[in-house]
């Protein structure tokens, strides 16, 4: 009979809050995301475009890697990468909005209100209390 060793918790990770993995899993889940992402807008935009966006994206999906691997290991210092992930995500929001016509800002305007915007605030108030 074969056993199947089953790897344990880190103590830190025991003494987390439930609201800090939550957190963690959702910054690190939302890092994730944005790399196939990232592949989507390489390949569909025109090249002069891409570089921007995929520049920003990708900034935005490390510093939301950063801080949910560091929630999840009860790191302290995940604030920095939280706070610089919400203003990265204000800013592709207002940049999305800014730049988007037609049926592009309808959807800019949908993704910011239900991904962007409330991914910012999370990570901000992450940022700024424990």
């Amino acid at each position: 009979m074969a056993f199947i060793a089953i790897p344990r918790c880190s103590p830190a990770f025991a003494e987390l809050s439930n609201a800090s993995r939550w957190r963690g899993r959702v910054f690190t889940g939302a890092g994730l995301a944005l790399l196939p992402w990232l592949g989507y807008l390489a390949g569909t935009l025109p090249p002069a475009e891409a570089m921007g966006w995929v520049v920003l994206d990708g900034l935005e999906a490390v510093a939301l890697l950063s801080a949910g691997t560091r929630l999840l290991r009860g790191d302290p210092r995940y604030r920095a990468p939280a706070a610089a992930a919400g203003a990265l995500l204000l800013a592709d929001a207002c940049i999305d909005v800014a730049t988007s016509t037609g049926q592009e800002l309808a959807v800019a305007v949908v993704l910011a209100v239900v991904v962007e915007l409330p991914l910012a605030v999370l990570c901000l108030r992450a940022a700024a209390f424990q």
